[in-house]
């Protein structure tokens, strides 16, 4: 975009030359360093150039200057958050271009082993079932199963050894049929 041409080169120089480090700690105050703060005090310049009063500004220094100030908080404001809101950069390289999900065929059997193992499990003894939940699929220790289920860690090391046989032949069975 660009700003149309203006005959008083003084007065914006001057405004400049007095302003610009008061300028520069607005945009800083903003949460703006180094380039960005002066991007912002260039904005603020270019949008006073731009408004169609600004050669009626030329004799009001202090309205400028507090216009000015306002112009520059915004613009660094606008840049700040166009910061904030810009996602990081990734090279080709680092993407994840191969979709890791398995594929249907894959994802249907999965589910139907899923419900026959389901079923395998429906058909073991309550006490079996209890074993197999806490130290399989909870992951509690033997010691913590056994005081849960008032058994001794051994008893519950020898259910889980049964449970295990029987899901095994179950799962068997099913695959056989």
């Amino acid at each position: 975009m660009t700003t149309p041409a203006c005959c008083c080169r003084e007065w914006l120089g001057a405004l400049a030359r007095d302003h610009a480090h008061r300028l520069i700690a607005v945009a800083r105050r903003e949460g703006l360093h180094g380039d960005d703060a002066l991007d912002a005090v260039q904005e603020g310049f270019r949008v006073l150039l731009a408004r169609p009063d600004h050669d009626a500004l030329r004799e009001r220094e202090a309205d400028a200057a507090r216009l000015l100030t306002t112009m520059v908080k915004n613009a660094a404001r606008n840049l700040r958050r166009r910061h904030h809101r810009a996602a990081p950069h990734r090279e080709l390289d680092d993407a994840d271009l191969i979709d890791r999900a398995p594929a249907a065929d894959q994802a249907l059997a999965d589910a139907a082993t899923t419900d026959q193992l389901v079923g395998c499990l429906a058909g073991l003894p309550e006490v079996h079932r209890h074993v197999v939940a806490l130290r399989v699929l909870e992951e509690v220790s033997g010691e913590d199963t056994a005081r849960a289920l008032g058994l001794t860690p051994g008893h519950v090391a020898v259910l889980l050894h049964r449970a295990r046989k029987q899901l095994e032949h179950c799962m068997s069975a099913a695959d056989a049929s």
